[in-house]
């Protein structure tokens, strides 16, 4: 009998991986929530229809697909059926798709109940999505998205907020990080200044490589996409701009004198920057000009955020974009997000072993079970235990002790109860720690003030 297996890319988790991931989920939730944002979740299948189209080409292919329930052959003719094109099968066959990402649906959600909405509108989703990618190392088909945005509104004291907002939840996981900010507005002015806006994406991919190549491969690199000698050279005090971030901006003001979109950007992001000079950070905040992220989408400030103490990609990232909501007929809709990595943030925990013992919330304590008499005897006791908040377990059958004691082992149950005749007859309570090996009698109270 073959061994049941799940769909590559996908993954189950342990009891122990879902205490961890809860750990995630609960802590943005909890940032999320001091800051205004209120929960919302769409279903996990959209119609195609609100889907298609929004991915561009490559975006189109990794969405699945539903077949339609019943005759999904019904309309569909024989001649049809042998020209075995998959694309006009599916546009018959299939009418729903699983959501490939949050903020498609968040747009629909935004047009569809618009009516019913205070804005601006601070909403937080944290939801699986599926995309029919080739799976490999921390890409997956199932993924989790913790997105948070608010729209309907222009102000960039929402961008501010969302670097708090950021700075707060990494520093409640312990993890030292960079948050780096460009502005869409400042790259395009950098490529209309050098006379070449069509080669904006070129120019941000060769300068985003930086760190890696170095400069005189990044130049190299230009001049093999087509950018002009001229070019090039006006290009290089943009590349090699560095000191403080109001530096950078003084910097900026002269090289993109010239250009109004640039200009624009600059006084978005030294906006944003005074403001933020207005608290105190935990995290590094860098103004980074090679920050480009997906360059189509955003229209206004960007973000992104690098763990200091792992190799890893960017945990978070998002930004302002113009037209959430044009796609569905609703226009001047402005927002601005972000979104956490949760699996990658899982993966930093974990490298730098930062979860805290109390966030796995295993049983803290387990009744050894000696017969009926004493199972009688304890039900009541294991109730008030619980009462007082100690996760409890009473072990369901008098089974050998060993077997007892090897079950708390394996759960990684700090504490173990043995109530026995002398125990019954004293009113006491054995707590052993199974960490020292240390055990004394005890009262109810002195247990429940103990472990609670």
């Amino acid at each position: 009998m073959q061994k049941p297996s799940i769909p590559k890319g996908t993954r189950d988790f342990s009891p122990e991986e879902m205490a961890k991931r809860n750990y995630i989920f609960n802590t943005i939730r909890d940032v999320y929530h001091l800051y205004g944002f209120q929960q919302i979740e769409t279903p996990a299948m959209e119609n195609l229809s609100t889907l298609m189209g929004k991915y561009g080409e490559e975006g189109d292919k990794l969405l699945y697909k539903i077949l339609n329930s019943g005759n999904c052959f019904s309309g569909i003719s024989k001649e049809e059926l042998e020209e075995m094109d998959p694309v006009k099968f599916a546009a018959k066959a299939c009418e729903k798709g699983l959501r490939y990402d949050l903020t498609v649906p968040f747009a629909r959600y935004v047009v569809q109940h618009r009516n019913e909405i205070s804005f601006p509108f601070k909403r937080y989703q944290i939801q699986p999505v599926w995309r029919a990618d080739r799976p490999q190392k921390g890409r997956y088909r199932e993924f989790y998205q913790c997105d948070g945005d608010v729209v309907g509104s222009d102000s960039l004291i929402n961008e501010v907020e969302l670097i708090q907002i950021m700075d707060e939840v990494f520093h409640r996981f312990g993890i030292r990080v960079c948050i780096k900010m460009n502005n869409r507005k400042i790259l395009a002015g950098i490529a209309e200044t050098l006379g070449a806006s069509e080669m904006i994406v070129d120019i941000t991919v060769a300068i985003d490589k930086l760190d890696k190549i170095g400069l005189d491969n990044v130049n190299e690199e230009l001049r093999t996409k087509g950018l002009s000698e001229e070019a090039i050279q006006k290009l290089q005090p943009v590349i090699m701009l560095s000191g403080s971030n109001h530096e950078k901006i003084d910097s900026l003001k002269q090289i993109l004198a010239h250009s109004e979109i640039g200009l624009k950007g600059i006084n978005e992001l030294e906006f944003i920057l005074n403001r933020v000079d207005k608290f105190a950070m935990r995290s590094q905040l860098e103004l980074d000009l090679t920050l480009a992220r997906g360059l189509n989408y955003y229209t206004g400030a960007i973000f992104e955020v690098k763990a200091l103490d792992v190799q890893i990609g960017s945990i978070t990232g998002g930004g302002r974009y113009d037209n959430l909501t044009g796609v569905f007929g609703m226009d001047g809709v402005s927002g601005v997000g972000i979104s956490f990595g949760a699996d990658r943030i899982f993966d930093v925990l974990n490298q730098l072993e930062l979860y805290p013992k109390d966030a796995l919330q295993t049983t803290q304590l387990l009744f050894i079970n000696f017969g009926e008499k004493e199972e009688a005897y304890l039900l009541p006791i294991v109730a008030q235990v619980r009462a007082a908040g100690i996760r409890t377990e009473l072990y369901p059958e008098s089974a050998k002790v060993k077997k007892q004691m090897g079950y708390a082992d394996a759960k990684k149950i700090p504490f173990v109860a043995i109530v026995g005749e002398t125990e019954m007859n004293e009113g006491k309570i054995t707590l052993k720690n199974m960490i020292t090996g240390e055990q004394k009698p005890v009262t109810l109270e002195e247990l429940t003030a103990q472990l609670a």
